[in-house]
């Protein structure tokens, strides 16, 4: 009786100390400041050096509401060149036009394909379509979510060697893809890095845009 109560005692002992242990749970979830590869995958920037992938993007968006397309959103490492939003004013190219839509994929797509006059801003972002990654201009409400997370993404842009967003004033303005309400034949909207402030233009003017891509499991 006295070995079975000391046995007892002793299961009871270790079921304790198994309940009080700290069990590391690695933590996989894809968060804002991740590395967006190649592959299609999101790490980490410790996974990132250990794995020897190649980065395309960085993480600045995480929502898996139907706010967003896909499960977030990815900005491209790297600025495209100036281009023009269109080669000639007097047609509108079919975007939203809407400031607070999440719908870059779509206005991107509308600019190339319209057939009155070409979009050498979305021609060159089709240019970048390689590794199976779909990169587009961002609208005017995503470039506003993009700026909100620079002091985020920046660091690490730039540990992967890619252009940071910059804040010099006359460096800092960016294409968005949605064109000004009631004058989308004529103009879209440029968005600042560097205050966040919008800006309407004409859509023959040369201007730099920053790609991004839609985050998809």
């Amino acid at each position: 009786m006295k070995q079975r109560l000391l046995i007892l005692a002793a299961i009871g002992t270790m079921l304790l100390t198994a309940c009080d242990a700290h069990i590391d749970i690695p933590d996989t979830a894809v968060k804002p400041g991740h590395i967006l590869c190649t592959d299609g995958k999101a790490v980490s920037y410790a996974e990132y050096m250990e794995s020897g992938k190649q980065a395309i993007a960085v993480v600045f968006h995480i929502d898996h509401s139907d706010e967003t397309e896909g499960d977030g959103y990815a900005v491209y490492l790297h600025d495209l060149a100036l281009a023009a939003f269109a080669d000639s004013l007097g047609v509108s190219q079919k975007t939203s036009a809407d400031i607070h839509a999440m719908d870059g994929n779509e206005n991107t797509f509308a600019m190339f394909a319209t057939k009155e006059i070409s979009s050498p801003l979305a021609e060159s972002v089709f240019a970048l379509w390689r590794y199976g990654q779909s990169a587009y201009i961002p609208s005017a409400a995503q470039m506003r979510l993009l700026y909100s997370m620079k002091e985020v993404v920046n660091p690490v842009i730039e540990k992967c060697g890619g252009d940071p967003l910059p804040d010099v004033a006359d460096n800092c303005w960016y294409w968005t893809s949605t064109e000004v309400e009631d004058q989308q034949t004529a103009k879209a909207w440029l968005y600042s890095a560097g205050s966040g402030a919008m800006q309407e233009t004409p859509k023959t003017q040369p201007h730099k845009a920053r790609p991004i891509i839609t985050l998809n499991k």
